[in-house]
């Protein structure tokens, strides 16, 4: 090759790189202490799915909670995980694993959610409580543990965490019977199974009960999993909502948390999701 011929084939060369590189823009660099992950309301409800997948793997996400298997092929495609499966079929905030009159249907649908979350490396699959409608906590909390004693095994030889979610009924699920810590764990205690734990909602908990950072770290061995949401109104985790989420992120890094924290808000009107979702990363980029 004629020197002149190899200088101008390495400087269209050169030109195609660039024009690759502005069209792909670079990953921004995360302390990564903490694996964050996302869920679809983080960004306008008009962008496309994969959009979506492509600017949280961008902004340094690891994964996106409660997206439908028949999406899961599109996360892995921009190296992300399905971080969270949707609950079994059955299973709604109001009807969940305290009813006894639909357990052995809930057992049916929870298997294959299961082996579905194991063969595509799903870590999480989430379930709830349910409603009490005149039941008792102590009721409620032996139907429970009945239920997951039935699937326990099953989650630990596959690998895959069941997550029961704290929600709060003051608010948003009026009458819900898993709304404070104390009822979740003692569910888990009981069960006694390192593949059955909580879903720590920081949006409901602190709601129903605040003191955030001292009831994680005094429970910290029964929480797999964590969502973040603004008070009030489960917005966007900046200063217009009354926690201080860098500190809770530090909180939680310091006890050596190596699961998925996922940023469950909803975007405000009005504002930008790409920015917003960057915002939050950095507040829990400790």
């Amino acid at each position: 090759m004629l020197r002149r011929d190899f200088v101008t084939g390495l400087a269209a060369a050169s030109a195609v790189v660039s024009r690759v590189s502005a069209q792909t823009p670079a990953v921004v660099p995360r302390k990564g202490r903490l694996k964050q992950c996302i869920t679809r309301g983080v960004f306008d409800s008009s962008m496309p799915f994969e959009d979506m997948c492509r600017e949280a793997a961008r902004l340094g996400c690891k994964g996106f909670d409660l997206v439908p298997a028949q999406n899961w092929p599109i996360l892995k495609k921009y190296g992300l995980i399905p971080t969270m499966r949707l609950p079994n079929m059955g299973v709604t905030i109001p009807d969940g694993i305290n009813r006894k009159d639909v357990q052995d249907d809930l057992v049916k649908s929870m298997r294959p959610a299961i082996d579905e979350c194991a063969a595509n490396g799903c870590p999480n699959l989430i379930t709830v409580s349910g409603s009490r409608r005149g039941m008792s906590d102590a009721e409620g909390a032996d139907n429970s543990v009945a239920f997951l004693n039935q699937v326990k095994a099953q989650a630990e030889d596959k690998g895959v965490t069941i997550c029961l979610e704290l929600l709060n009924s003051k608010i948003d699920h009026k009458d819900q019977m898993c709304d404070h810590t104390a009822w979740g764990v003692e569910v888990c205690r009981r069960v006694n199974s390192p593949r059955v734990k909580l879903l720590f909602d920081i949006y409901h908990m602190q709601i129903m009960e605040g003191d955030i950072c001292r009831t994680i770290r005094g429970n910290f061995q029964w929480i797999a999993h964590f969502h973040t949401g603004g008070v009030p109104g489960r917005h966007e985790i900046d200063a217009t909502q009354e926690l201080n989420y860098h500190f809770v992120a530090q909180t939680i890094a310091e006890l050596g948390f190596t699961g998925y924290i996922a940023h469950e808000y909803k975007l405000s009107p009005g504002r930008d999701g790409i920015q917003t979702l960057n915002q939050a990363i950095e507040i829990m980029d400790v």
